[in-house]
């Protein structure tokens, strides 16, 4: 028997979110009925598509990565198909959207809200990413598109500049430096330093003092940029970013300040990537050019 689409969509589901218990959830139909349509794909195409996990839900195979790949194309140009009686025939169908943690809260609401205008007949499903789950997720076909900087993604994903952003120092109000125009890195590197524990950020932040021959003192390592920088305005040390909220303020109210770096330091990049050996879906076009133009009409962070 050929699997059906709804067999392929189950499929799908489960590569997303990692369990069956989890996929039944979010289709709001049973967890056997969804390990049922797992079994009778696998049937069909002769191979295992998943490895199960007591405890810890389930993980592709190297035939299901292809597999799920493969399905994903099937189910969105079906919906493609479905969607050509629609005002708006060029897109349809589902996009995931995976975003790097520090980056969604800031982009991701507003760039779904332009793209909603765009391609009202997509469903666009959004994820916090970490830097190593968003490459993953990309490379198992569990997410679309990635939004995120570019840091530890493999040769072979495709990178789309949005835009590109200085460096700048956080410092507590009442900090040595607080009033300089502009500080350097030889500068920081005299006080604590608050990094977060997100190991291609960690170390790229790290590589920066490197590159000058200074080497920081790491007081603390934080589980999140607002942690981050609640404990530099509690005045804890100093740190060095750029992501930039609008309001210099931490999350319990307290003021920071952010100084340019004066050190000719390499600009970072937000991007939108693909993993190339997938093919990109009508919607996923249209969400880079609704990206695209959208940074190129914004200010983006008030640095």
């Amino acid at each position: 028997m050929r699997p059906t689409l709804t067999q392929l969509r189950y499929v799908v589901a489960v590569a997303r979110y990692g369990s069956v218990t989890a996929a039944a959830a979010v289709l709001n139909v049973s967890q056997p009925s969804v390990s049922v349509a797992i079994d009778n794909v696998e049937d069909a195409l002769g191979q295992k598509l998943f490895v199960r996990r007591r405890g810890s839900g389930v993980a592709l195979t190297s035939f299901g990565r292809r597999a799920v790949a493969k399905a994903r194309q099937v189910l969105g140009e079906a919906d493609e198909l479905a969607a050509l009686g629609s005002r708006d025939a060029d897109a349809g169908g589902e996009l995931v959207l995976g975003c790097f943690e520090d980056l969604a809260p800031y982009f991701a609401p507003a760039l779904m809200r332009a793209f909603a205008e765009r391609c009202p007949a997509v469903t666009v499903v959004i994820g916090d990413e970490t830097f190593d789950t968003l490459g993953r997720r990309l490379a198992d076909s569990a997410v679309d598109l990635g939004l995120t900087y570019d840091l530890g993604l493999p040769g072979h994903f495709k990178r789309i500049l949005l835009h590109e952003l200085r460096p700048h120092a956080l410092l507590p109000a009442s900090h040595v430096l607080a009033d300089k125009r502009a500080v350097s890195l030889a500068e920081l590197a005299l006080h604590p330093l608050i990094t977060t524990d997100q190991p291609h950020s960690w170390q790229h932040m790290l590589d920066l003092f490197l590159s000058r021959g200074l080497s920081p003192v790491a007081r603390t390592t934080t589980s999140s940029f607002e942690l981050q920088r609640s404990m530099v305005a509690n005045g804890f040390g100093v740190a060095v970013s750029y992501t930039r909220p609008h309001g210099d303020r931490s999350y319990d109210g307290l003021p920071l300040v952010c100084k340019p770096l004066s050190d000719p330091l390499p600009m970072q990049r937000i991007i939108l990537t693909h993993d190339t050996r997938q093919r990109l879906s009508k919607a996923a076009v249209a969400f880079i050019e609704v990206a695209r133009a959208w940074f190129a009409g914004h200010d983006v962070f008030t640095s």
